[in-house]
């Protein structure tokens, strides 16, 4: 009697609930991801505007600063090696980091153009001399 229960169709309310519920759920779902599409747009554009297109111009920038990069300018590798360029070849750059040593890198390991000022060391240097 039990397995004659078991294997016999099933046609009350409560099976008509089951097979309307995954209609009803995807008429929901459907509507309600039309509605957000235009969030997922504006999602995507602030990313866009907030995180993508400020790297480009910073590696655009960081680019034509390695292509005209000329003997005698201060740079600051991105190792934070300075120095001052000895010669510009297509790929690679030597920096001549202190009298008479030269390093050859490569372009683009170079990170910014002019010196770093040692400012607290500056003010270091006369402080001690009065010391003494």
């Amino acid at each position: 009697m039990l397995l004659a229960h078991l294997s016999a169709p099933c046609y009350g309310p409560a099976f008509q609930m089951h097979v309307h519920f995954p209609m009803v759920m995807a008429q929901a779902a459907g509507g309600s991801l039309l509605s957000m599409l235009p969030y997922f747009a504006a999602l995507l554009g602030i990313i866009y505007f907030v995180m993508i297109r400020p790297q480009q111009q910073e590696q655009k920038t960081l680019t034509s600063m390695r292509g005209s990069l000329k003997k005698g300018d201060d740079v600051v590798t991105t190792s934070g090696i300075i120095g001052k360029v000895f010669a510009v070849a297509d790929k690679t750059v030597t920096l001549e980091v202190a009298s008479g040593v030269k390093l050859r890198i490569l372009k683009s390991a170079i990170q910014a153009r002019g010196s770093v000022s040692d400012d607290a060391v500056k003010a270091e240097e006369p402080a001690k001399k009065e010391e003494k």
